[in-house]
């Protein structure tokens, strides 16, 4: 029986009834008990190691290669940390075709001139505003205090969409214009200010992104 299978036959069981007794479980799976001793599976239910298609391996290389590429100091280290983990579970054949994939992410630009990413990215953990200097694309430069809501990659480019507390309003900056930046006080949701209103009103057309 595959796993997946045994799990929604387990879980299925549960929400069946808000108790449901070993001798239950035991009849309806594979399971072995003895009082004072413990549970095993029986034969045949033993979990496969975890695995993956070579599609699936070649979405996590190449998703792992763009973090390389075109994040920030810190994700890239977490990206090659995390390709490192899932090469241990991988057999020797699979383990080769992630090492050589052919998937490439050609980069131009350094990692270094994104340093940004990190500071926004602590502020979405965090919840605190941002404070910083903002230059638009005639070169015109202000000062900025705006609620962080996300972080989105454009293929070359990355932009913060948040609420701008001298708009008044929603706005995406391009962090590569950002400069001089600042954490400050934490904030709270609210429901017109958060991701779920600045999503809404952009697919309702009231807004386009300003960048």
């Amino acid at each position: 029986m595959r796993r997946a299978d045994r799990l929604f036959r387990l879980v299925q069981l549960l929400r069946m009834s808000r108790l449901v007794t070993a001798n239950r479980l035991a009849e309806e799976l594979p399971i072995r008990g003895e009082a004072g001793v413990g549970y095993s599976l029986g034969r045949g239910f033993d979990l496969p190691p975890l695995m993956f298609t070579e599609e699936e391996l070649e979405a996590l290389v190449l998703g792992a290669r763009v973090v390389q590429g075109y994040a920030d100091q810190g994700l890239a280290r977490a990206a090659d940390s995390a390709l490192a983990k899932i090469e241990l579970v991988l057999p020797d054949v699979l383990r080769g075709r992630a090492r050589n994939s052919a998937l490439m992410v050609p980069t131009f630009q350094r990692r270094d001139r994104i340093p940004q990413l990190g500071v926004l990215r602590e502020a979405l953990r965090t919840k605190s505003r941002v404070q910083f200097r903002y230059v638009d694309r005639d070169g015109k430069s202000s000062r900025r205090t705006v609620r962080p809501l996300a972080l989105a990659f454009w293929g070359k480019t990355w932009s913060m969409a948040s609420w701008c507390e001298w708009r008044l309003d929603f706005r995406n900056f391009r962090v590569d214009r950002m400069f001089d930046i600042d954490l400050g006080k934490g904030f709270t949701d609210e429901p017109d200010k958060n991701l779920d209103a600045f999503i809404r009103q952009v697919t309702r057309g009231m807004a386009s992104p300003k960048l």
